[in-house]
């Protein structure tokens, strides 16, 4: 009975580990952020290094890029030509020049393409915030034509300052009219007392 009681609690023992590990293993909570990874190469500021070669690109293409470069160009050369053989760094055919200008012209290339997608970013949202100004711009004209419309169909149906005065000129014309006939009528009326006996014996 021994070695089953040893037999066991020796697996006892082997299954403890694994319970323990899985109860112990660290749980991702989803209310903090990740911690960030480590990673191998060096990081840098997109935005930074953007800028960075945007004045580069900028410098290259100045008068006084070319101006300076061209006198460096000249100083190298008259330097390796007319220097004593001891001073000289770069003999003819100028390779270390030629080294130079090639490393120069690969690093300006990559750097000036950069500014020009960072240039085309910029351009294609100032395009996008165009857009959408014409469009407000179109839409408020729509809305202000349609209001100046209703608007004039509306004064259409209201008595205007002219309409009212050419009424009321009607009006006192007609007035005048009545007034006048009506005095014409009263100057035609003959009373009682004014007939002559002549026509009242007549009428008897």
């Amino acid at each position: 009975m021994a070695p089953e009681r040893d037999g066991t609690r020796e697996n006892a023992r082997e299954r403890t580990p694994s319970g323990a590990t899985a109860t112990t293993r660290p749980r991702a909570r989803l209310d903090q952020p990740r911690p960030p990874r480590r990673r191998l190469l060096p990081e840098w500021d997109p935005e930074a290094f953007g800028r960075l070669s945007e004045r580069i690109a900028r410098f290259l293409g100045t008068g006084r890029f070319i101006v300076w470069m061209t006198v460096v160009i000249i100083m190298w050369v008259l330097w390796n030509v007319f220097a004593p053989h001891g001073l000289r760094f770069d003999n003819y055919p100028f390779i270390f020049l030629t080294l130079m200008l090639s490393l120069q012209a690969s690093y300006a290339a990559p750097l000036i393409l950069l500014a020009q997608n960072r240039q085309d970013d910029r351009d294609r949202v100032n395009l996008e915030q165009d857009r959408k100004q014409n469009e407000r711009s179109i839409a408020d004209t729509e809305y202000l034509t349609r209001e100046v419309a209703s608007l004039r169909m509306g004064l259409g149906e209201v008595a205007t300052r002219d309409w009212i005065r050419n009424e009321l000129q009607d009006m006192l014309k007609e007035l005048d009219g009545l007034r006048a006939g009506h005095d014409g009528q009263e100057g035609r009326v003959v009373f009682p007392a004014d007939r002559s006996p002549g026509r009242d014996a007549d009428d008897r």
